[in-house]
């Protein structure tokens, strides 16, 4: 017959206590968690919270700034003819200017580069159809390859009229069909043509054009760089530079930076 000291002591054994539980170990015959729960809490614990996906990860755009600043230096290149499926054209120009000098070329660099920095910033891949604005080109058959070879998710040409002084605002230029290799995108390019002329009239402040277009929308099919396209592509005429109140909105940095906002806005409204 055990004594009572044998039996408590026995009790506490059975229950897990023992002098070791009092200082935070375990005592013997106490079970501990299952490695793999122990595994999962320390996870969970060390793991830090992800950050959310960017809006543009995964996509790629191609930004093609118009012109170019040494154009004006090369005729014999640029104003080499090229096809452009419904006709022959030059390869490039050197685009139009402020009264003051201010060039599209500098203008188109200018809004392509910031609009670059954003979209990356959202996780998209840019790509540019030139890298400065001091060399020549390239041709308008070469801009839509650009976007061709990257299979872009959209491109655009970012472009500046030189009209009549008392024609202002801006237009979007969509693409035709051609029974070309623009055919199959001319819908999904529609589609993006309101969603960036929606963006920029809410963000720049730029009326619509009051002289081609209807609200803001043109549809043509001499030009290379969307008849040639494979992707989604519009060009937008951001303003006319021979229209003094136009062109002061152009030469501004601050009007330029909305302009690039409201082109990336543009682009997240069409790719959702």
């Amino acid at each position: 017959m055990k004594t009572r000291p044998a039996l408590a002591a026995a009790a506490l054994a059975v229950i897990g206590l023992g002098t070791a539980a009092c200082g935070g170990g375990v005592a013997a015959g106490a079970e501990s968690a299952p490695a793999a729960v122990q595994k999962s809490t320390a996870e969970a614990v060390a793991a830090p919270a992800q950050a959310p996906a960017k809006p543009l990860a995964g996509k790629v755009v191609v930004i093609d700034p118009g012109h170019n600043g040494g154009n004006y230096k090369r005729p014999d290149v640029i104003n080499k003819q090229v096809d452009v499926l419904t006709q022959k054209k030059a390869c490039d120009t050197t685009g139009t200017a402020t009264n003051d000098g201010y060039s599209e070329a500098a203008f188109t660099w200018d809004v392509s580069v910031r609009l670059a920095k954003l979209l990356r910033a959202e996780g998209a891949t840019v790509k540019l159809t030139r890298d400065d604005n001091t060399g020549v080109g390239p041709c308008i058959t070469q801009r839509a390859a650009i976007g061709n070879k990257a299979k872009a998710d959209l491109a655009i040409s970012i472009h500046a009229d030189g009209a009549g002084s008392t024609s202002h605002g801006f237009h979007v230029i969509m693409p035709k069909k051609i029974n070309g290799p623009v055919d199959p995108v001319v819908a999904k390019s529609a589609k993006l043509g309101l969603a960036v002329r929606n963006a920029v009239k809410k963000q720049t402040g730029m009326p619509y054009a009051n002289y081609i277009g209807k609200n803001a929308l043109d549809y043509r099919s001499d030009l290379g760089g969307l008849n040639l396209s494979t992707v989604p592509k519009v060009f937008i005429e951001s303003g006319n530079m021979r229209n003094a109140g136009d062109a002061a909105k152009m030469k501004s940095s601050s009007w330029r930076q909305d302009l690039a906002e409201a082109l990336a806005s543009s682009f997240q409204t069409y790719l959702k």
